[in-house]
């Protein structure tokens, strides 16, 4: 098979949970063909077609968001030393080569991300009818849906409205939500990459913000303390950086897949350069802190820059800054939420690549990757406060058709 067959081939390919087949037609966000598609959003040409923005419904409802192409290349990640308020885990820089990827316009809002909240109660009543019943066999593809708010309260203190983004989920179940996303629409979601997400905030400028290096012109991309009224806000309000994204800087921080380790990016730099994006992960080995992006509401603008990073808060905090389960009275405390404060500008927002891994590679980006997460999700569902399911794209069919939803 010629090699730009073999690629086009790849490009077609769609994933479950199990397996991956080629499909009749061409995929969402693809179009095949040497001829540049019609439209005004961006068109990114790879081998075989061209990458295009497309709009997912999440199957079974009405819910939709959109995905915008990202050419590939190479940047340096990081931000030089003279850039002002920079922090040394900013550096030192490492040039990366990032392959084409989709990305959400915007942060997950409580829209999406309460249809994944509802699987607990869906996921309950699929065990009474003993519809997909979990066994050792299938364990490892089942989604692990989330416990109910222990404050809802707490959390929804900001509002629940559809388009304001969801908030105070953990890095696990911000990576099961996008497991059960991919089961649901059979196309490989996942968090982004540290190094992905910043090329798709940075969209080619090397400023200390993807608007520029003049701070007063952050007011009209981010929402930061300086104009956010102590709150969230709708997503996509705020204008939209050089290849289509909104609230890049500000709204919520975003999860990124990897740990905040000591030493910045020095084992990225000592590498030979460009490194992949695979080999600039650093995949986490402990519980905290991991990579939160873009800063949040509260923040002031340089936390807001591209190159900020934050690290999620571990038990070892004081007083003043404690853990973001501290309040949470549960043991375990929730695999999937945090109760302080901090967290109530924490978010997401969903990647696609091209071209997706295999079977072992899907799993790496969604399931718990320490011990302990894996014991206090286990023992949750054990006590029936989590619930596991199969999920795919006939899910919300076979539900309808057993009566269990309308």
């Amino acid at each position: 098979m010629p090699a730009r067959v073999r690629f086009l081939h790849a490009v077609l390919v769609i994933g479950c949970l199990a397996c991956s087949s080629l499909p009749a037609a061409s995929p969402p966000g693809f179009v095949p063909g040497d001829a540049k598609p019609a439209g005004d959003g961006p068109a990114i040409q790879v081998p075989g077609g061209w990458m295009v923005a497309y709009d997912e419904t999440i199957p079974g409802t009405s819910v939709t968001f959109r995905m915008i192409p990202v050419p590939g290349g190479t940047f340096r990640m990081g931000s030089p030393e003279g850039e002002a308020d920079r922090s040394t885990d900013e550096g030192p820089q490492a040039e990366v080569k990032v392959e084409p990827f989709w990305i959400g316009r915007c942060e997950v809002t409580w829209a999406e991300y309460k249809l994944y909240m509802a699987a607990f109660e869906l996921f309950k009543a699929m065990r009474a009818a003993k519809i997909r019943p979990i066994t050792p066999e299938n364990e490892a593809d089942a989604v692990t849906a989330p416990s109910a708010l222990y404050d809802p309260t707490t959390t929804f203190m900001n509002g629940e409205d559809d388009e304001l983004p969801a908030v105070t989920m953990t890095q696990f179940a911000a990576r099961q939500y996008t497991k059960w996303l991919s089961g649901l629409t059979g196309r490989f979601y996942r968090l982004p990459a540290e190094s992905e997400w910043e090329y798709a905030c940075r969209a080619g400028t090397t400023t200390a913000w993807s608007s520029g290096d003049d701070v007063e012109d952050l007011d009209d991309s981010a929402w930061f303390t300086d104009n956010s009224d102590e709150a969230p806000h709708p997503v996509g309000q705020k204008a939209a950086n050089a290849w289509g994204l909104h609230d890049m800087h500000g709204n919520v921080a975003e999860w990124c897949v990897d740990e905040l380790v000591a030493g910045g990016y020095g084992r990225q730099a000592a590498l030979p350069q460009p490194v992949s994006v695979a080999d600039a992960i650093t995949w986490p080995e402990k519980l905290y802190p991991r990579v939160l992006r873009g800063g949040a509401y509260y923040d002031e603008a340089a936390q807001c820059r591209t190159a900020a990073r934050r690290g999620s808060r571990d038990a070892g905090g004081t007083r003043e800054d404690p853990d973001w389960k501290d309040v949470d009275p549960n043991l375990p405390k929730s695999p999937w939420w945090y109760t302080e404060e901090p967290a109530l500008g924490v978010g997401m927002r969903v990647v696609r690549p091209l071209l997706e891994p295999d079977v072992a590679g899907r799993r790496r980006w969604w399931e718990a990757d320490t011990e302990s997460i894996k014991a206090d999700a286990t023992d949750r569902v054990q006590q029936g406060r989590g619930a596991l399911g199969i999920v795919d794209p006939q899910l919300p069919a076979e539900l309808k058709a057993e009566g269990i939803t309308e």
